[in-house]
C-alpha cells in the first residue's frame, strides 16, 4: 500500500473518529494490518496519530468549556500505570487480533443498547478507577488510547451527556497514548520518520476538521450513533482480517 494511499485513509479516519472525540488509533491498526509493518511498528504508528489527533481534540473541547477534569481524574489513575505496562508487551499476532477484534465489537454493542438514554447517574470514584484500568490496560496492549472503549462504558453507566463523554475519551486517549508510548519505546524496533511524519500531518489536518464537526453541528443522538457505527465497523473489520 503506497503512502499516499495510506495518508488519505488517515486523514479521513482522523475526520471521522475526532467527531465523536476519538483519536482513530484502533482504524489506523486496521488499515497498517494490510501491511507489512511488524504489530510494534503498527502500535507505533498508531499511538503517535492518536496522540496528534486527540490534542487537537482536548484544546478544541477545553475552549468549549467540555472538560471536567476533576470528574475525568478518577478514570486515569489506574488506566495511565497500566497503559505504560501493557504497552511493554510483545503480542503475537494471532493473540492480538482476536483481543481487539472482540473488544470492539462488544464496545459496540453496549453503544447501541444505551443509544437512547440522556439520563445522567452519580457513579462511585472507586468505579470509575476499576473502570479506568480495565481500560487502560487493555488499550495499552492493542496500541490505542482506550476511548473506544471508555465512551460506550461511559454511555451505559450514564456518566455524563454525549459531548462531555467525547471531551472525556478525548483526555483520557491522549494520556494514556502517552503512557502506552513511553512504554513501547522501551522494546526495540524500528520506525520510519519519513513515513510517520506524513501520517502524522494527514491526521492533524483531519482532526481540525471533525472538532468542528463536533462541536457546531453534531446532535447527542447523532454522536452515540456515529461511535456505535464507527466502532463496530473497526472490531469486524479486524476480525475479518483474523480469520481471512
Amino acid at each position: 500500500m503506497s503512502i499516499t494511499i495510506l495518508a488519505i485513509c488517515f486523514f479521513c479516519i482522523a475526520v471521522l473518529y475526532s467527531t465523536v472525540g476519538f483519536g482513530g488509533g484502533s482504524s489506523y491498526i486496521t488499515i497498517l494490518l494490510l501491511t507489512n509493518l511488524t504489530i510494534l511498528d503498527i502500535r507505533f504508528i498508531a499511538l503517535i496519530c492518536n496522540i496528534i489527533v486527540v490534542s487537537t481534540s482536548c484544546w478544541y473541547f477545553y475552549k468549549a468549556g467540555l472538560l471536567k477534569i476533576e470528574k475525568i481524574t478518577p478514570l486515569i489513575l489506574l488506566s495511565v500505570p497500566f497503559a505504560f505496562l501493557a504497552g511493554m508487551i510483545k503480542p503475537e499476532t494471532d493473540i492480538y487480533r482476536s483481543v481487539a477484534s472482540v473488544a470492539l465489537i462488544l464496545a459496540a454493542l453496549f453503544m447501541v443498547i444505551d443509544l437512547k438514554s440522556k439520563e445522567i447517574k452519580n457513579i462511585s470514584k472507586p468505579m470509575l478507577t476499576g473502570v479506568g484500568g480495565g481500560i487502560g490496560l487493555l488499550s495499552g496492549f492493542i496500541g490505542i488510547g482506550g476511548g473506544i472503549f471508555l465512551s460506550p462504558v461511559l454511555h451505559l453507566i450514564k456518566w455524563d451527556s454525549a459531548k462531555y463523554i467525547s471531551a472525556a475519551a478525548s483526555f483520557f486517549i491522549l494520556v494514556n497514548s502517552v503512557a502506552g508510548l513511553l512504554g513501547h519505546l522501551l522494546t526495540d524496533f524500528s520506525f520510519d520518520w519519513k513515513q510517520g511524519l506524513i501520517l502524522g500531518l494527514s491526521v492533524f489536518v483531519g482532526s481540525r476538521l471533525g472538532n468542528q464537526l463536533n462541536i457546531h453541528i453534531l446532535s447527542h443522538e447523532r454522536i452515540k450513533l456515529l461511535s456505535a457505527i464507527l466502532i463496530a465497523f473497526v472490531g469486524i473489520r479486524i476480525l475479518f482480517t483474523q480469520l481471512s
